[in-house]
């Protein structure tokens, strides 16, 4: 198993256009080997003394955290369906988001444990 996640910053009045946009692209992502994706609007997101979610992404007051994430069976994997989409005219980098992407906070992670 291979874990991509990230932490996005979308305006709250975006809410169902960011929902709808993570819906339309979920079988692109499924087609292409991806085993699940979960996407949380952050309703408890507190503030840290050090650092947080929010001061992760730079939120703006008219902001939510989103925290999502999606399995895939492997790195190679996703390393193939990201090639692939990259290299997709329209779901490349000219891609529209409904989300400020410079500030979204990405990565890949193996999995160290996995419960339930």
């Amino acid at each position: 198993m291979y874990i991509d996640g990230s932490l996005i910053p979308v305006q709250s009045t975006r809410r169902e256009e960011y929902r709808a946009h993570e819906a339309h692209w979920w079988p692109s992502f499924r087609d292409l080997g991806a085993l699940s994706l979960v996407v949380g609007w952050g309703d408890d997101v507190p503030p840290g003394k050090v650092t947080d979610f929010r001061r992760a992404v730079d939120l703006a007051e008219d902001e939510t955290v989103v925290f999502a994430w999606m399995t895939w069976p492997d790195k190679e994997t996703r390393d193939r369906a990201y090639a692939k989409m990259m290299a997709d005219e329209e779901i490349g980098p000219g891609m529209e988001m409904p989300f400020d992407g410079k500030r979204m906070v990405y990565g890949g992670f193996t999995p160290l444990l996995v419960e339930g």
